[in-house]
């Protein structure tokens, strides 16, 4: 499998544990010119909350370390421009999640 369908398919899997709990998917891959792309993009209790997903086929390498300063700073520009541009002004968090070996885990406020 490619690693771009690959990570398509950790974003699908990502979109069913959001709705299954409870989650209402806004967006999806939303590009913010330079500054990068938000994976998805949901609603829940009148919370935006925009998500980072990233994921690994093996529980030998933690995906999680792919977060580093630099993509959590595109992360955050990213939301700002989405705000903006959408026009949007609503409470906000940025979370992840985490697909290892099929486990997921959900990361809430991940700039905190």
């Amino acid at each position: 499998m490619t690693t771009t369908k690959f990570g398509k398919k950790s974003e699908d899997r990502a979109v069913e544990f959001l709705l299954d709990n409870n989650f209402i998917i806004i967006e999806r891959n939303f590009y913010a010119k330079k500054m990068g792309e938000i994976d998805i993009i949901a609603k829940k209790n009148n919370i935006l909350h925009f998500i980072e997903v990233k994921s690994s086929a093996s529980n030998k390498y933690q995906p999680i370390y792919n977060i580093t300063p630099t993509k959590l700073r595109r992360v955050i520009n990213s939301v700002h421009y989405y705000l903006k541009f959408k026009r949007v002004d609503k409470a906000f968090c940025i979370d992840a999640i985490i697909i290892t070996d099929g486990d997921i885990e959900f990361i809430e406020n991940i700039t905190m």
